[in-house]
């Protein structure tokens, strides 16, 4: 079954599930596990590029072989984010932005008011811009009238590890927009991403649930397994669900040896 790539900002992504770079225990086990992920976007937490050794996370990324992606995490304000992305613009990172707005420092929920002025603005000065937002099928719409690239709805709260909280959500956002849409934050192992997949989501952004697992390495590569196999689970077309049985080998026109 042939499948297309996933598309952002112009650029073609064979890879679906798209990796972070925070909280893992040394570079040398995060440069592993983005290897067993198999994925080719990376995020890059600009407020989080120096290393307390004095380097960067830069210096430890192939950017011949993965693409980064900027992201405002740590933004409480539209002017904020916006300024953060002009500045890994004039750094060399490219236009493409997971934009993110924070309206609340408990849980980490999206300021979706924010998060639509951020996008506009960012969207005509020329950005790809890929927005975390909560999964609302209205806000989801006015982020892509506001110029995303795509819409990227929470699963569960930023690494509570908790899964699809509300898949029935995310299936009304997939039938509401046309730019693609890519569950971030929540994911808490393989299963979790299968039935993202599953759903029709174009893709997975995760952070926490493979490094914060105890193996990453191992974790990583389940991962990649899960969204290439929900993928091609929701291409095929699942059978329908139904309250009785029907045999896997039915009866009719089966000669009765009985009589």
């Amino acid at each position: 079954m042939t499948d297309t790539n996933l598309v952002l900002g112009g650029k073609e992504f064979s890879s679906r599930l798209i990796v972070g770079t925070g909280k893992y225990g040394s570079m040398e086990i995060m440069k592993q596990a983005h290897e067993a992920s198999g994925a080719q976007l990376i995020t890059v937490a600009l407020r989080r590029v120096s290393l307390p050794s004095g380097g960067s996370i830069l210096d430890h990324l192939d950017t011949t072989r993965y693409t980064l992606l900027p992201n405002t995490a740590g933004c409480y304000t539209a002017d904020e984010a916006i300024r953060t992305s002009y500045l890994a613009r004039e750094a060399g990172l490219g236009e493409m932005v997971k934009l993110e707005v924070i309206g609340d420092s408990r849980t980490l929920f999206p300021d979706v008011e924010g998060l639509l002025e951020a996008t506009r603005k960012l969207a005509r000065d020329g950005f790809t811009v890929m927005p975390y937002t909560n999964d609302d099928p209205v806000i989801a719409r006015k982020l892509e009238d506001a110029g995303a690239a795509c819409v990227m709805p929470l699963a569960a709260p930023i690494g509570s590890g908790l899964g699809i909280r509300n898949p029935y959500n995310i299936k009304i956002i997939l039938e509401s927009v046309s730019v693609p849409v890519i569950v971030d934050a929540g994911v808490g192992t393989a299963s979790d991403a299968a039935i993202a997949m599953e759903l029709g989501c174009e893709g997975i952004l995760m952070n926490t649930a493979i490094a914060g697992a105890r193996d990453p390495v191992a974790m990583a590569q389940a991962m990649r397994l899960a969204v290439e196999a929900g993928r091609l689970a929701y291409r095929a077309g699942r059978i329908g669900k139904k309250l009785y049985a029907t045999a896997s080998s039915p009866l009719e026109g089966v000669p009765d040896w009985t009589s």
